[in-house]
């Protein structure tokens, strides 16, 4: 459904129906204006069971329109605003990549509406950069030429079809075990909006710092990563658990940057026992 969310038509979905009595749950996807609901549907759309779940598209990304402004104020108020349309005072909190920096800044600026905090794959500033150039240079899958590299990381992408190449050069970076046959499948399934990743790279990422505010987020949360993440190595993920003052943390050993898709059933056993406890604590 097309919802109007603080001025921007977002594509929205609830899963798990309507009852009020069940927790909500609203799910976040990375990579603004690459990403979109499928991949929060993948990593949480199975909680509908005991959750009403809501995962869209954020605006500028997916199926939303393209409303600018692409920033963390506008984005986290958005997140808000879709609490407040599905009638929750509290709920559960969860992103990965992008989608966790977003979750992070939602939990520091609003602690007291989180039951529970769930991050996949991220960090929590933008100083990993480095380690990601890091990594892609070091890499025998990939051979990209340092300029792209940069228009990529810098958010100087020129237009859709420049970003579609750059993300199809970058593909094979992201998960535990390659797989060639795989890359035009996931290039041809994406909605390309480059003004938002170049708004979110060049200008909203680099202020983004929520390490000083971390302290602040007192509900139970769930770090979780790949061992073999590229872009958000596990050091990041290390400094997000020691920051929370309730956090546990799990490393999943045959992951690259999704553990939800590649190791499904561990990744949905460590969730559900996480949220099973976070609930019957609250």
């Amino acid at each position: 459904m097309m919802l109007d969310i603080n001025g921007c038509a977002l594509n929205v979905e609830l899963l798990g129906g309507e009852d009020p009595a069940k927790p909500l749950l609203i799910a976040h996807h990375g990579a603004p204006g690459l990403g979109s609901m499928e991949e929060p549907r993948a990593a949480f759309g199975w909680l509908a069971d005991t959750f009403r779940v809501i995962i869209f598209d954020a605006r500028g990304s997916g199926k939303s329109a393209d409303v600018p402004p692409y920033d963390h104020d506008q984005w986290v108020a958005d997140i808000d605003a879709l609490r407040e349309w599905a009638g929750a005072e509290r709920f559960v909190m969860a992103g990965g990549s992008y989608g966790g920096f977003l979750s992070m800044e939602y939990a520091v600026r609003h602690p007291e509406r989180l039951l529970a905090l769930v991050l996949r794959d991220t960090a929590p500033d933008a100083t990993h950069d480095n380690l990601a150039l890091e990594n892609a240079r070091a890499s025998d899958r990939v051979d990209i030429p340092e300029e792209r590299l940069a228009r990529m990381f810098d958010g100087k992408v020129l237009d859709n079809d420049d970003f579609r190449d750059l993300w199809r050069e970058l593909l094979p970076l992201y998960t535990f075990t390659h797989d060639p046959a795989a890359i035009e499948a996931k290039v041809a399934s994406v909605d390309y909006h480059y003004a938002t990743h170049n708004a979110a790279f060049s200008t909203a990422r680099e202020t983004y710092d929520v390490k000083p505010h971390l302290h602040r987020v007192t509900c139970p949360a769930l770090v979780t990563v790949g061992r073999e993440d590229w872009i958000t190595p596990v050091v990041n993920s290390e400094q997000i658990a020691e920051l929370l003052p309730d956090a546990e943390l799990v490393i999943f050993e045959e992951s690259g940057h999704s553990p939800p898709l590649e190791e499904p059933e561990r990744f949905q056993q460590v969730v559900r026992d996480f949220l099973d406890r976070a609930l019957a604590r609250a």
